[in-house]
């Protein structure tokens, strides 16, 4: 979840500004580019080191490793690279219980059992999804320390099902970045701040900044995200990695701490889309303690792989966001390379208009989400294992512990969100009738307009240097409101690198085209292979 001031207040004039954000961060004094004496970008250093899931399957279908090998060599990586080395602090907490979980599916395979492609598959998860075992849930709030679940969170029971080791959990900006208007994206009062593993002095974006992080420096196989309105694309974006938002409803929220029920959603972030689109499928179901999952009966897939079609852009029709053709010049030649790979390739590209008419209903947006916020927060405390039992006691105890709570940034958020009333006010229902639905129309009109499979730009600019006093410095690109107040599917896959920084580009559309954008994402994934590891790089001067 991003800063409303963002949203509401970029403009197209902003997108000029975007070479300020790659000048050298100011926390590197000589300016002379770094890697750690380790290299974790090489073979050498990392055995493991951009696997694909089916490739390990294969390696241990070959006999070449167990479940248990592999899952010891991410928890050795994350002790090497996260908490030593670059110190990258993605990963909150490992699970104490993830080499025993891998023992069991080794024996499980050893007689003949597999449960699909995730079996034996280590992934880590963002601290604000419960996980009935020894790890705690805190949104990365010291507020919430001591939250252990009774309960798995839905997706949880569904990945254990699937026979995925759940390898730990990952640091996130507080609350879902839904705390202060001056935060800075993965920085958590529990964990500390998140680094971008391509520049390290750079933000990974947020709120699953951890997720992010984690999945590009390989750190786990695969990792899950939440978002309510970028949280999922811009980390996706900004460390180079395919991410899913998918349709609200075809992932169920129960048992994550939310911000809206409206908008939020979890969904996978991984290296490549065949990935991705394993992990969807497999989290894909209905939760009868999350009516929002019932829209999704008879439309879910039992198989997204399926849609994995390299020849797949032949004959569709996408709409390029034509704000988005002109801002920060190593953007834009990476959006007209991609245009002509796309048209190569058989799609046909009309330009449309889309984010003046979004930028319009951030207010409304804003409104609704502070309004299901306190309302969904204060269901979750009152029934979870948290000292604190609604959002006035966490802020409370977050003045009463302001020096570790709060010594950069505030909580604005969280007490504007406190003032309000319940969600039968009529504020609460005009900005959801606004936000959403209206939302909802836009899209539908424009994609209807154009006879439209997909709309497609760049999903973020790139990143910024990580000011913990001043907070996140956006550089103007912005695509995730959309399909986020819409509650539409978005995919995100590499475009290419500006200054050594990823840029993603986004493929969104309606309510539950999650096959046709992996369809559309594979496609040009495999014509343009944009993926790069990353190289921890520490002290990058702008070029």
């Amino acid at each position: 979840m991003h800063r409303r001031k963002f949203i509401r207040n970029s403009s197209l004039a902003s997108l000029s500004l975007g070479t300020l954000w790659l000048s050298a961060c100011e926390n590197s004094p000589t300016g002379n580019t770094k890697q750690i004496t380790q290299k974790p970008g090489s073979d050498a250093a990392f055995e493991l080191e951009e696997l694909t899931i089916v490739e390990l399957q294969q390696r241990m279908k070959d006999g070449q490793y167990t479940s248990e090998a592999i899952t010891k060599l991410y928890l050795d990586r994350i002790e090497a690279i996260d908490k030593n080395g670059t110190s990258l602090r993605s990963v909150i907490e490992v699970n104490p219980d993830a080499l025993s979980i891998a023992k069991a599916m080794d024996e499980e395979r050893k007689n003949g059992k597999l449960r699909g492609p995730l079996h034996g598959i280590p992934i880590l998860i963002k601290d604000n999804i419960d996980s009935a075992d020894k790890m705690e849930t805190t949104a990365g709030s010291i507020a919430l320390a001591g939250n252990r679940a009774s309960k798995d969170a839905f997706i949880v029971s569904k990945l254990r099902e699937a026979g995925a080791v759940l390898l730990g959990k990952t640091n996130l900006s507080e609350f879902a970045n839904f705390r202060s208007s001056r935060s800075s994206s993965g920085w958590s009062s529990r964990g500390g701040q998140t680094k971008n593993p391509y520049q390290l002095e750079r933000n990974p974006c947020g709120s699953s900044s951890g997720s992010g992080t984690a999945a590009s420096a390989n750190l786990c196989a695969a990792a899950i995200g939440t978002e309510t309105d970028g949280s999922i694309i811009c980390p996706s974006s900004i460390n180079g990695l395919v991410g899913i938002k998918p349709t609200v409803g075809l992932w169920s929220r129960s048992g994550i701490i939310p911000i809206s029920q409206t908008q939020d959603t979890a969904g996978p972030m991984t290296r490549t889309v065949a990935d991705a689109a394993i992990v969807l499928g497999a989290l894909a179901g209905i939760d009868a303690s999350d009516a929002v999952t019932l829209e999704s009966n008879g439309k879910i897939k039992p198989d997204y792989t399926q849609f994995l079609d390299a020849n797949g852009l032949q004959g569709k029709r996408i709409g390029i966001v034509k704000e988005f053709m002109k801002g920060h010049e190593g953007v834009d030649e990476l959006l007209k390379k991609s245009m002509e790979l796309l048209k190569s390739k058989g799609a046909i590209l009309v330009e449309v208009e889309v984010i003046e008419k979004f930028n319009k209903l951030g207010d409304a947006e804003f409104t609704l989400l502070k309004y299901e916020f306190k309302d969904g927060l204060n269901k979750y405390l009152a029934s979870s294992n948290a000292k604190v039992k609604s959002l006035k006691e966490i802020i409370e105890f977050n003045k009463e512990n302001e020096a570790k709570a709060m010594p950069f940034f505030k909580q604005e958020i969280l007490e504007s969100s406190e003032k309000l009333g319940g969600l039968d006010s009529k504020e609460y229902k005009e900005a959801l009738s606004t936000s959403r639905d209206t939302s909802r129309k836009l899209l539908q009109s424009i994609m209807k307009e154009h006879s439209l499979d997909a709309i497609c730009g760049p999903s973020y600019g790139p990143s910024w240097c990580t000011d913990l006093v001043n907070g996140d410095h956006f550089s103007g690109y912005g695509l995730s409101a959309p399909a986020a107040m819409a509650g539409y599917p978005h995919i995100t896959v590499p475009m290419g690198m500006v200054h050594g920084l990823p840029i993603g580009l986004s493929f969104f559309s309606i309510a539950y085209q999650e096959a046709s954008l992996i369809t559309l994402a594979y496609a040009y994934e495999q014509a343009s292979k944009h993926r790069v590891a990353p190289r921890f790089e520490s002290g990058k001067q702008a070029v």
